[in-house]
C-alpha cells in the first residue's frame, strides 16, 4: 500500500531523514520507533506533504505522491492523527468530529456522514456524552480519542499515528492501544509512531527503527522485541502498567 525509496529531507541545511526506505502493507500496523528526534515525526509529515521532501519517493497505491498538496493526501485516502492531538479547542466535540469529513461534504456524502458520526460513538462512547462539550476541556485521553475519531471521519485507507500514547496515563494508554488494534481487525492499514516501543510493539506486525534520520534495524515486532539493541535502547524502562492493563 506505501512504498518509501530512499527519501532524504533536510530543515535548512540539516538532513533529517537520509535515505529511509519502508513498506506498508494493506491490513498491517506497523510501527516506527526511535528516540526523539530520530525524525519519526518528520517521516508522517512527509507523507502527508505537511513537509518537503528532497529526495526519493513516497508512492501509495502504486502512485508517486511526493508534492502534492496535503489535502490531496486526505482525499487519496491517508490521513494523520498529529502529535500532541491537535483538536480544535474552542470547538465542540461534534463540531471537531465533523469537520474531519470536511473533503466530503461536496461529494454526495451527507447521508454517509452521520452513519460514520455514530460509528465513532460507537468506538468512543464518552465523546457521545461529550458531543457538546468545548473540546479543550476535555481530560488528555479525551482529546487523543477525539483526534483520531475526527481522522477516521475522513474515511482513511491509512491512518497514521504520531506518538498516540504521549502524555496519557496508564490505563488510558492500555484503552487507546486496543482501540487500534480493533480498528485494524476491521481492515484499516495502520503506521505507528511511538516512544513507547514496548506498547507500540505489542499491537504491531512489524517494525522499523529509525536512529538519526536512519533506519538501522527493521523486523517482524516479535524480532525487535527480542533484539538486543532493542531491548537495551528501548525497552529497558518497565511497562508492568501496560502489560498488566492488558491482562
Amino acid at each position: 500500500m506505501l512504498k518509501i525509496r530512499n527519501l532524504q529531507t533536510f530543515y535548512g541545511r540539516i538532513r533529517v531523514l537520509d535515505n529511509v526506505s519502508l513498506s506498508v502493507k494493506p491490513g498491517e500496523i506497523v510501527t516506527l520507533i526511535g528516540a526523539n528526534g530520530a525524525g519519526k515525526s518528520t517521516m508522517l509529515n512527509c507523507i502527508s506533504s505537511l513537509i518537503p521532501s528532497r529526495e526519493g519517493e513516497i508512492l501509495f497505491q502504486g502512485e508517486k505522491i511526493n508534492g502534492q498538496p496535503p489535502e490531496a493526501i486526505v482525499r487519496l485516502g491517508i490521513c494523520q492523527v498529529p502529535e500532541g492531538r491537535q483538536i480544535f479547542q474552542p470547538l465542540t466535540v461534534l463540531e471537531n468530529l465533523q469537520l474531519g469529513a470536511y473533503l466530503r461534504y461536496g461529494r454526495r456524502e451527507r447521508s454517509y456522514i452521520e452513519s460514520d458520526l455514530n460509528m465513532i460513538f460507537s468506538l468512543f462512547p464518552v465523546l457521545l456524552e461529550r458531543s457538546d462539550q468545548v473540546s479543550g476541556t476535555l481530560s488528555g485521553g479525551e482529546q487523543q480519542m477525539l483526534a483520531i475519531g475526527r481522522a477516521l471521519m475522513s474515511r482513511p485507507k491509512l491512518l497514521l499515528l504520531d506518538e498516540p500514547s504521549m502524555g496519557l496515563a496508564p490505563r488510558v494508554v492500555v484503552d487507546i492501544f486496543q482501540t487500534i488494534s480493533k480498528l485494524r481487525r476491521e481492515g484499516l492499514t495502520i503506521l505507528i509512531v511511538e516512544q513507547n516501543a514496548r506498547a507500540a510493539l505489542k499491537i504491531a506486525d512489524r517494525g522499523y527503527v529509525l536512529e538519526t534520520g536512519r533506519i538501522i534495524l527493521q523486523g517482524s515486532a516479535a524480532e525487535l522485541m527480542e533484539d538486543h539493541d532493542v531491548k537495551r535502547a528501548y525497552l529497558g524502562r518497565d511497562y508492568r502498567e501496560f502489560t498488566e492493563g492488558r491482562s
